[in-house]
């Protein structure tokens, strides 16, 4: 699907000679719209506050001002070329700005026409062009909310695109036309290409490495990676990176684009909720395809428990507070799958709000229904994507069915994860049976599950399939998510010699003065530290 990092240019030039359209392809009468008086006085604020660079008043008119006008006008938000914004958009960068939120909110009310996905991607192509295409860093300056807002909305583009492109039914004759004629808009390569020069120009790979040894990162970062702008935009991008890897189907790829992230320990960088609740939620899945239970349950558990503390200080009525609910509902529902597969003891919270969500659901999967597991699996998961566009030749359009190629990449990953769960439906039966003796013939056992149409001769390959599935590589330490050993998930273990399965129980008993010695080692630190304050 793609090679190594340096296959990609470092600056990132759109040589494809598309023209930046400016006319009105949105079906509004642009000189009947009336700019309201706040609208207006927003965005002259908000272009002054950016020519001189004043982050305080950027983010309080983005985050405050511009997000409930906005709101206010999802519907008829004044067109780029309109005459009423003549005055405003005479500013270069702020133009393409203005354009990334206007498309934004063309694409928040669904089904953007094919002029407007071309129209938003050439602005891409010219915003990200300004920033990468220069000798030094730009002058501008935009709270971290807004470029993780750019990165997040640049890839749903490109997925909804995506998408859009692979159902070929109910498509014009003028839209086939396009869509050959412009074969690299919004292509794959083109999406890699921005989000690795972004990386690499930011060498915010260094800086991670750097920041995870203790030392200072900006010793590494070069002249473009001190700059706020270049470092949080390689920082989001590397989230970019493994939120498209994980819709390709690439899971190895995406955890390892995050290797010299550290996501156990609290970072710098982590300052927007919505990137790092997404980072979570595809590291976890990722995990959960890579059959590391043990690491997607750790890793789902952290950032629902980092939700319910601070949930209350999330951006609600906005696109963002939407996303981060969703999310939310979708990692419980994973972290369902994960603990019906590999059983284990969570934050009682956590277990608490799984229970009254998914704890019907859970007790069917428990019981072997693959219909269960299936259903949940595909509400739960990113929606994937195909990396080659079906073909736009007369035979694939006049094969009616198979017009619609966008569900394919779903069932692919649907058949891989249910292969997977089908060489698992045996276990929590076996697991419970084992749990009451100590020793017991095969052939007992056997019996116990006849009604499965278990034979004692395959029987063996049951309990072999027990001992391998429930031993999976476990993140121990390390900077990169990667990394591991191999652990058994069981509370039982056993061996058989000849007919006999001998049983042994694994569960170590809790040692609360361990416990009891540490929490006094930290009280002992806090009262040093307290004498040494000068009062």
């Amino acid at each position: 699907m793609m090679g190594d990092q340096e296959d990609y240019d470092v600056e990132y030039v759109d040589n494809y000679g598309y023209p930046i359209h400016e006319g009105d392809l949105h079906g509004y009468n642009a000189g009947g719209y009336k700019l309201t008086e706040a609208m207006q006085s927003t965005l002259v604020f908000l272009k002054k506050a950016i020519q001189e660079g004043t982050l305080f008043e950027i983010q309080n008119i983005y985050e405050n001002n511009l997000a409930k006008l906005m709101e206010q006008h999802s519907k008829v938000m004044p067109p780029p070329n309109s005459k009423e914004m003549a005055h405003i958009l005479d500013d270069h960068i702020f133009m393409i700005l203005y354009k990334e939120l206007y498309y934004r909110q063309i694409y928040a009310r669904g089904s953007p026409k094919i002029d407007e996905r071309f129209e938003s991607y050439y602005n891409y192509c010219a915003l990200f062009n300004y920033i990468l295409s220069t000798d030094g860093p730009v002058a501008l300056v935009l709270p971290n909310q807004w470029l993780w807002e750019l990165i997040d909305e640049f890839i749903y583009q490109f997925q909804s695109f995506s998408q859009y492109r692979s159902n070929l039914s109910k498509k014009s004759p003028d839209e086939i036309e396009l869509l050959n004629t412009n074969p690299k808009i919004w292509n794959v390569h083109s999406v890699l290409n921005v989000l690795h020069s972004l990386v690499d120009k930011s060498n915010i790979n260094l800086q991670l490495e750097v920041y995870t040894q203790g030392g200072d990162p900006d010793s590494v970062a070069g002249e473009f990676g001190q700059h706020p702008l270049y470092k949080m935009l390689g920082y989001f991008s590397l989230v970019g990176l493994l939120r498209l890897h994980s819709l390709l189907g690439d899971y190895y790829q995406a955890v390892k684009v995050l290797e010299n992230l550290e996501l156990n320990k609290k970072s710098l960088y982590s300052r927007v909720p919505a990137c790092q609740i997404t980072t979570y939620y595809y590291v976890g899945f990722a995990y959960l395809m890579m059959r590391r239970y043990a690491d997607s349950i750790r890793t789902f558990s952290n950032i629902l428990v980092y939700i319910q503390r601070t949930k209350h200080l999330f951006p609600t009525r906005t696109y963002q507070g939407d996303q981060i609910n969703k999310q939310t509902d979708k990692m419980y529902a994973l972290l369902a799958i994960c603990l019906t597969l590999h059983p284990q003891r969570i934050d009682e919270s956590i277990l608490s709000h799984l229970k009254d969500k998914h704890g019907e659901q859970m007790n069917k999967m428990q019981r072997g229904d693959k219909a269960v597991f299936a259903e949940i699996f595909s509400v739960a998961c990113p929606k994937f994507l195909n990396p080659v566009p079906p073909p736009l030749n007369a035979a694939t359009l006049e094969n009616k069915e198979t017009r619609n190629y966008a569900k394919e990449p779903l069932q692919q990953q649907l058949n891989v994860f249910l292969s997977e769960v089908e060489g698992q439906l045996m276990i929590p039966t076996i697991r419970s049976f084992l749990k009451l003796y100590t020793t017991m013939p095969v052939s007992k056992l056997a019996s116990f599950l006849e009604d499965s149409d278990v034979k004692t001769r395959n029987f063996h390959c049951h309990l072999l399939s027990f001992k391998h599935k429930m031993k999976n590589v476990v993140w121990t330490k390390g900077s990169s998510s990667l990394d591991g050993e191999f652990q058994s998930g069981s509370d039982v273990d056993f061996f058989i010699d000849r007919d006999m399965i001998h049983i042994a129980d694994t569960k170590v008993a809790r040692r609360y003065g361990d416990f009891y010695i540490r929490q006094y080692h930290k009280f002992e630190e806090l009262y040093r530290t307290l004498s040494g304050l000068q009062m």
